[in-house]
């Protein structure tokens, strides 16, 4: 029972990762925002695909069958790392300068995603840590 808390906390995590930044990202508030310069669009690309990708693995991590007890543990350490990076990172991306979580033509200043990251930030850390004490 509390293992499949663990792995519903981490798949709901990589959905979040898979779905998440490619909803956000490729909008007319970012990847189609014809203010936005090609460098910048750049950039937004390699999120979107880091987070699939961090997405991807996760899931890997979390529904892969492990052959011992450690190796269950040493898998929901990496997903603690795939689940969460993402969301941690895009926790910080505040405390650069001249950052802001909504340009002001999107009704900024603000951070509204905030509490998106911190939410799925935790199902990837909790979701991790309840199937290392299940292991």
């Amino acid at each position: 029972m509390i293992l499949g808390l663990g792995k519903s906390l981490l798949t709901v995590d990589a959905v979040g990762l898979l779905f998440g930044a490619v909803m956000a990202d490729m909008s007319g508030s970012h990847m189609y925002n014809p203010r936005w310069p090609p460098h910048a669009k750049f950039h937004n690309a390699q999120t979107i695909s880091l987070s699939v990708l961090l997405g991807v693995s996760t899931l890997v991590y979390t529904w892969r069958r492990p052959s011992s007890p450690q190796l269950k543990r040493e898998f929901m350490a990496v997903t603690a790392f795939t689940g969460s990076i993402y969301w941690l990172a895009g926790l910080a991306a505040i405390l650069f300068p001249g950052t802001m979580g909504l340009d002001p033509e999107f009704g900024g200043p603000g951070f509204p995603q905030a509490p998106i990251f911190a939410g799925f930030a935790v199902c990837g850390m909790l979701g991790s840590w309840v199937g290392w004490v299940s292991a």
